[in-house]
Parts: C-alpha cells; structure tokens; sequence
C-alpha cells in the first residue's frame, strides 16, 4: 500500500490542526521528499541519527516532534543543518515535523500518552486543561489512589520512563491532583499550581521552579525531555499509517536530556 505526500500532510493537518496553534517554527512538511510514500518512521527529534537510521530503514517519510526549523535561527544551511539537511534531500526522504499540535492532542499527543503510561487520567472538561494554549492536563490517576508522597509518584515515574527523577518537594503530603505537561514546560509550573495541582510533572527544571517548589508546597518532577515525550510522534504516525495502509516504525534515538 501506498500514499502520496499530499495525502499524508492532508492526514496529518486534519487529525493535529495546527492552524489552532501559535509555535516556534513551522508544522507540517518542513522538507520535501519523493511523491509516494510506503513507509513512515518516527522519532523524537529530526536528529542526524534519526534521519541516518531511518534511511537504512527504506522509509519516505519522517515525523517528528522536534522539527529542523525554529523562530530565532540564523538561516544558514551549515554544519549540522548542512549534514541533515543533505541527508534528507540526497536520498528523497519527506521530513513531516509537529510541536505545539503534537503535544496537545487529547488522545494521540505527547500529554496525552504520557499520562497513559503513567496511568493518570486528565479531569473532564477545561477542568482537566490549564496554561497557555491550554496545553497543559490536570488529572489523577485512573484507579482513584492517590499516591502516598511525592517521593513515591517520582518512584512510579521512573520504573515506567526508565530514568532517574530530579524531585523537588518539601510538602510530603499525599498526591492526589496531578498535572503534566510534556518536555521543557517547567514554564507552566505556576499555571499548574494556580490550577490545584499538588504535583507538576514535565521534562526540565529551571532554577526558579526549584524555589516555587519550596515556597509553594507543590512538588514538582523533572523527568526528561526526551523521556516524556517518546510516545505522542509514535502514536500518531501509527494511527496514521494504520488509516492509510503504511509500514510504520518507531526509532528511538536514546537521549540523556
């Protein structure tokens, strides 16, 4: 089975929308490749690892959810923008690349996942959103417990994500609302506690979250960039290639951040 690129950006742009969001760089195509597509791998990060495996992989297409094009960049096609860059037009390869709209789709997005490995359910409604864009879930989990402490949430997180948790909590009081948001959010963290949560997960921490975290009472869990956002690329590309008839594969290039 195959498609054409038109077909599979018109696929993607109708289940994302990314016209609904303001981003830091371009969604969608963001690199040309050949007219049909038989087969899409997807990744994190449009890394030259990535783009190198999924050549030897015979894939057309690339998705992404951390693309080669940003707000700020200089334009000049050097060094390592150079190398990817070559990588993918010398072998005809589509690169297919969504951020904001990836992370918040309420079923497929990177939030979304997250809390399905994590067994976190968002509440109904706008209850269950809060920060800019409304990007962020407020949620608990989906057996009704709460968490014991902070420290055992953290536990949790790390036998699912495989990772070590940088923890900051002061409270060591039950968890019972949690909110997440996927990658570097630890913007949000004021956003979350203003929502109710006692818990904030996300992928970095700046130096000022450590000191709200005290402050504030509400812990909050830096559990990796890389780390919380695997799964959403993946879902997509999977439920999009299932739609069209595609091969899909997912590779993930192992990231400490």
């Amino acid at each position: 089975m195959s498609t054409t690129r038109h077909e599979l950006l018109h696929a993607f742009d109708l289940l994302l929308a990314p016209g609904r969001f303001k981003d830091y760089g371009p969604n969608g195509l963001q690199v040309e490749g050949r007219t049909v597509v038989r087969k899409i791998v997807s990744g994190v990060t449009a890394s030259r690892a990535l783009i190198e495996a999924a050549i030897h992989a015979e894939a057309d297409a690339i998705f992404v959810h951390h693309g080669l094009f940003w707000r700020g960049q200089d334009g000049c096609v050097t060094g390592w923008m150079k190398q990817r860059l070559g990588l993918l037009l010398g072998d005809d390869v589509n690169l297919f690349a969504y951020h904001l709209p990836l992370d918040a789709h309420p079923e497929l997005g990177n939030n979304a996942q997250l809390g399905l490995q994590l067994g976190l359910v968002a509440h109904p409604g706008s209850a269950g959103r809060f920060g800019e864009q409304e990007l962020g879930f407020l949620g608990a989990r989906e057996n009704g417990e709460n968490f014991a402490s902070a420290k055992a949430l953290a536990t949790h997180v790390e036998k699912v994500l495989k990772r070590p948790v940088t923890l900051v909590d002061t409270a060591h009081r039950p968890i019972k609302n949690i909110a997440w948001c996927t990658g570097g959010a630890q913007g949000y963290f004021e956003a979350a506690i203003a929502a109710g949560a006692d818990a904030f997960i996300t992928g970095e921490i700046s130096e000022p979250q450590a000191h709200y975290a005290r402050e504030l009472g509400v812990a909050f869990l830096a559990c990796g960039h890389h780390a919380t956002e695997r799964y959403g690329a993946q879902a997509v590309a999977a439920h999009v290639a299932a739609q069209l008839g595609l091969k899909h594969e997912f590779i993930d290039i192992d990231n400490p951040a």
